[in-house]
């Protein structure tokens, strides 16, 4: 699996670029911002995008897909509980004194338990509420996308409109932490880390 992971945007978030090497499929976690450098890095490895999955409907998180969408035609994935926001990217930017353009509606409403293929490739959506109400984190042999659910040392911030605390918490313990310790979790801020690592050391989850 080809794996490109690009900071994006006035708030560095992660943007992962996930490619099939045998059928040159692929899907764009997390498209932020930059639109113009992730295209860029699309058209070195000769990738083709199939989706434009949002971890969660934040703006750092969604601000290109309206330019990767007319770009590439790749359908808009996010959980119902996130589409909403998906409308509110400017308004939602203007709070932070920064800018961003709305997204189209998504495409696909995607749901717990559900599954999104591309070419070999098969990742396992998770619903993991907390830092927004409709987060998802995505898993594919022994590789964690976890948004800004869980990050290394720390978790997502729960003071914005949808946060809980207690619900991040469960969400992490009761749905990440199952994965094997040397599990790779690409965070949606920040470097990586694995399950085992914050299972020790993470002091959210003690």
């Amino acid at each position: 699996m080809i794996i490109k992971k690009l900071e994006v945007g006035p708030i560095m978030a992660n943007c992962f670029i996930l490619g099939c090497e045998l059928t040159k499929q692929a899907v764009v976690i997390d498209p932020g911002d930059d639109a113009d450098r992730i295209l860029m890095e699309l058209g070195k490895s000769n990738l083709t995008v199939k989706y434009l999955i949002n971890t969660h409907g934040h703006f750092d998180h969604v601000s290109a897909n309206k330019r990767m969408k007319e770009a590439t035609g790749a359908q808009i994935a996010i959980h119902p509980e996130d589409e909403p926001m998906l409308h509110e990217l400017s308004q939602s930017a203007l709070m932070f004194g920064l800018s961003a353009e709305n997204s189209p509606p998504a495409d696909i409403l995607l749901k717990d338990g559900d599954e999104v293929s591309f070419g070999d490739i098969t990742l396992q959506v998770i619903h993991t509420p907390g830092h927004s109400r409709g987060g998802i984190s995505l898993y594919t042999k022994g590789h964690l996308f976890s948004g800004d659910t869980l990050f290394a040392g720390s978790i997502g911030r729960t003071d914005l409109s949808g946060g809980d605390y207690d619900t991040l918490i469960s969400s992490i313990k009761e749905k990440l932490l199952i994965f094997d310790e040397d599990t790779i979790v690409y965070t949606g801020h920040g470097p990586e880390t694995t399950i085992g690592n914050e299972k020790r050391m993470n002091p959210f989850l003690k």
